[in-house]
Formats: C-alpha cells, structure tokens, sequence
C-alpha cells in the first residue's frame, strides 16, 4: 500500500530587497519631517509674535484633553461618591450606638448619708497632670472615708480595694503615687520611663523629708534581686538626694538584696507589706525608715 506523501509547506515567502519601495519609503519620511520643521518653525514664529494666542490655542487643547478624560472617568466619580455616601451612613450609625452603649454603662450616684462615694470605676491614671509634673489624684479613684492610723484625722482613702497584679507597669506606678498622697505627702512626682535613674515616685513627706520610691511590679515567682537593688542604691542618694529610699514590690527580695538595703539604708517594702500599706493597716516606708512622720 502506498502512503500519499503531503509536501512540506514553507514557514515563510523569500523576502527579496525591493529597490523602489525603499526609495519610496525614504522619500516619504524625508516629506514627513520636512512638514513637522515647517510646522514647529511656524509655531515658533508664532509664538515670538504673538504669545497670546499661543497661550491660548495651547490653554484650549489642554482643556479639551482634560475634558475628554473626565468623560471617561464619569461613572468612576459617581461610582466613588455613592461609596463615600455609604461610608459617612455607616460612621453615623456607628457613633449613635457607641453613645447609646456609654450611657446605658453611666455610674449611678450612691445615696447620700452612706458614707461612701459613687460606684465609680478606680482609675490608674493621673487626672490633670503627666509624668514628670506633679501628681494628683482623679477625684473619682475616692472609695471609703476612714481612719487610716490610730490617733489620726480621717483622711480620705483614694484606692480603696486594688489588684496591683492587673495594673500595667505605669498603672502600678502611679498607684503607689496616690498612696503617698493619701498619706498627705505633698510635691508627689511620677517619672517612670528609661531616664528616671531609678526614681520611678518622688514625693517630700508631711515632715519634709524627700522620699524617692523605684516601683518592682514582679510576678509572686520573680523576686528583686541585688542587682536590682545596687542600681537603685547607685542613685537614690547620691543623684536624687533622698532622705528616704525604698522599693517597693509585689513579689518579695532575695537575702542577697536584703542585705545590700540593710547596709545602704533602702527601705524593702515586699507584696504583703504593700497590702498592709494600702489598706492602712502597716506603716509606710518613711515610716519604716525609723522615724515618725
């Protein structure tokens, strides 16, 4: 059986080198520069005669591009307005139920002759005043009136029940700043942050002796160590010329560090010694320096 063998077509014509089309061709590119001189030499010269009408054939062309091209883009726009349109509705909506939300949380006022203050939240933040400045607490962090030391004024409580353990490490700070006001320290000063060399509150006591406290808010398996305790001893008297130099803690200290504060003079006030601090049941730490306010 014989196959019919199909012959192979050619990827291509031969393209032969055609001299009158290339003659052509140059002839018709040397007219169309010919004509684009003339016509950029006649602009030219127009435009040294008469500027003005140059300005404006060109102000007229560039106007009819910007206006083709807006053409082109008026669904985009409209597209875009109905958008900000929806944005704007639902930021309304948004806001109105945020404000619904805050009132319905509103605090209502404790009725008069309990003797104890509105059931406000206790804010850690100071009211008017930031770091570095002098510290004054918010008046709604007041909780109890009561004696706080045998023999003593009432004076007002300013944290009532806290959880240091919730606070972040600015919160616990500044809580230990209001307790040196309840205890009617005056001058109180939060500072805090990586410039304060150690002196995290500095306050002057009813006596008029400077106290400065470092604030350690550690985990109850996490205790100050003497490292710890001989960078704050480095400072406290010779930088911050502290007449009373304590830190306080939510943990506890090692012996090591203990024994550093014995010999330096820092008063070591741990977790359970804080608690008593606060709730008025143990002293302060002026108080523990051995002299009485």
């Amino acid at each position: 059986m014989t196959v019919p063998v199909h012959p192979l077509r050619r990827g291509g014509r031969d393209r032969r080198f055609d001299l009158r089309a290339t003659a052509l061709f140059f002839l018709l590119l040397a007219i169309l520069l010919c004509v684009l001189a003339f016509v950029a030499r006649t602009a030219a010269g127009i435009a040294e005669r008469r500027p003005l009408w140059a300005g404006a054939l060109l102000m007229s062309g560039v106007a009819v591009a910007v206006l083709c091209r807006s053409g082109r883009r008026r669904f985009s726009a409209a597209a875009y307005a109905r958008r900000a349109a929806r944005a704007l509705e639902e930021a309304a909506e948004t806001a109105s139920t945020s404000l619904s939300v805050a009132a319905a949380d509103a605090p209502v006022a404790a009725p008069a002759g309990t003797g104890v203050a509105a059931d406000l939240p206790t804010p850690a933040a100071p009211a008017a005043s930031g770091r570095g400045e002098e510290y004054l607490p918010a008046e709604s962090t007041r909780a109890l009136t009561v004696p706080l030391h045998p023999g003593t004024e009432e004076r007002t409580e300013w944290l009532g029940v806290i959880d240091y353990a919730e606070l972040d490490p600015d919160g616990f700070e500044q809580a230990i700043a209001d307790l040196c006001v309840r205890d009617a320290c005056r001058d109180v000063v939060v500072e805090g942050g990586p410039g304060d060399l150690g002196a995290d509150v500095r306050a002057v006591t009813p006596d008029g002796r400077r106290v400065i406290i470092q604030c350690k808010q550690y985990c109850e398996t996490n205790k100050v160590g003497s490292q710890d305790m001989q960078r704050f001893g480095g400072t406290c008297f010779t930088v911050h010329e502290a007449d009373v130099a304590a830190v306080v803690t939510t943990s506890d200290f090692t012996e090591p560090a203990l024994e550093y504060a014995r010999q330096c003079g820092i008063v070591c006030v741990n977790g359970p010694e804080l608690r008593a601090w606060t709730d008025g049941t143990g002293p302060s730490p002026w108080e523990r320096a051995g002299i009485a306010p």
